[in-house]
């Protein structure tokens, strides 16, 4: 298998369930037990909880775990419009935001809240000034992307996390393709609330977490979603993942020590490494859009110059991209988001960026990770080559 889906999920490195196995096996204790064999499942959590907020630039009482992004983005968004409706109702998001957080705008919708969904241009970057003039005085929220899971979009969030703030509204992103994969400050990008998930980089499924801004100027007070044992500051009640939150915690600290232009303490072995995979993984990426790029009736979706390094979504003229799938036999790739992938719709975000819907069918993203390769690369070109010649036979 040829695994170009990285942005859907990545491969458990193999450092990180190393680190995970003796919580799968010999030390299974709960961790809110206190008995000497819980406090050390707690002392494994607090050291987790500490390489996170090492990568993140927050504090650890900051960090609230979940069981990933898209309950983290449940828990903050229902979280503020619970704590805040007495300042108003008004939440501002994009159209081409991930699904958890427009199913959630939704939902909310049907309890009375207002959302304005802000659009974007061609290229999927939004208008500061369109996001300028959507604030209002009864504006609570302002939830905006990282970077986009379909397109590898990167927003600005520190100018838009920057009017929400004049305006008194606080800010949130969800930034489940960005954390571990970009350098991430939360303090320095104004960020209020960020949610992400581990098994996004490299770390395993089923465990996340939200930050929580818990300093001043804007401290950020929700309203738990899960009750039933008070655990994670009362905002998140359940028995704790111990595995899982120690395999995101060696995920977050290889993240921090390895990538490019990560922590400038990190040892310059460590660094070199991180440039070396980021330098690789964006060539890799480019490769694959020149090669294909000569394909007639191919374009690229997106900003060329602010998206993630590892991300490409092409368009393939007069190619169903589920066809196109279905004959790259061995190779993994995608046609938008994961968590949509049993719909028969187009993708939103495609729609949204301006494409008609029989374009929005005829797209394929793929996402590059760590363990790819140039032999990759080289066979995915000639297959999809291959298959676009013998789809376009048929039209």
């Amino acid at each position: 298998m040829i695994y170009l889906d990285n942005n859907a999920t990545t491969k458990l490195d193999p450092r990180v369930l190393d680190a995970m196995m003796p919580f799968l096996t010999d030390n299974f204790a709960n961790a809110a037990s206190t008995h000497p064999f819980g406090v050390s499942a707690s002392d494994a959590v607090k050291q987790s909880r500490q390489q996170i907020a090492d990568l993140l630039g927050c504090e650890t009482h900051e960090l609230i775990f979940t069981s990933g992004a898209t309950e983290a983005i449940n828990l903050a968004i229902k979280g503020v419009a619970e704590s805040y409706s007495p300042k108003g109702k008004h939440i501002i998001t994009v159209q081409t935001e991930h699904k958890a957080v427009l199913d959630v705008c939704a939902y909310l919708e049907k309890r009375g809240y207002d959302v304005t969904y802000l659009p974007v241009q061609p290229d999927g970057l939004l208008d500061l000034a369109i996001v300028k003039a959507a604030i209002r005085p009864d504006t609570i929220l302002v939830s905006v992307m990282l970077v986009n899971n379909e397109t590898g979009v990167i927003q600005p969030i520190e100018q838009i996390a920057d009017i929400a703030h004049e305006a008194g509204a606080l800010f949130m992103t969800d930034a489940t393709q960005a954390v571990g994969k970009l350098p991430i400050n939360v303090d320095n990008l104004n960020i209020d609330l960020l949610a992400f998930s581990g098994h996004k980089f490299y770390g395993p499924k089923g465990v996340g977490g939200l930050f929580v801004r818990q300093r001043r100027p804007n401290k950020v007070k929700l309203e738990a979603i899960l009750h039933g044992g008070g655990h994670e500051r009362g905002l998140r009640s359940g028995t704790l993942n111990v595995p899982g939150i120690v395999g995101l915690g060696k995920a977050a600290e290889l993240a921090r020590l390895e990538m490019a232009g990560a922590s400038e303490t990190a040892p310059a072995d460590r660094q070199r490494a991180g440039a070396s995979e980021t330098r690789k993984v964006a060539s890799l990426r480019g490769e694959i859009e020149t090669e294909l790029l000569t394909i007639p009736g191919t374009r690229i979706n997106g900003s060329l110059t602010n998206r993630l390094y590892n991300t490409t979504n092409i368009y393939f003229e007069n190619c169903d991209s589920d066809a196109l799938i279905m004959g790259l036999e061995g190779i993994a790739v995608s046609n938008g988001s994961a968590c949509t992938a049993a719909s028969i719709d187009p993708s939103h975000v495609l729609l949204a960026m301006g494409l008609n819907e029989t374009e929005a069918f005829s797209c394929l993203r793929f996402s590059l990770g760590r363990f790819n390769t140039e032999a990759d690369v080289v066979a995915t070109v000639a297959a999809i080559k291959g298959v676009v010649e013998e789809l376009r036979a048929l039209v």
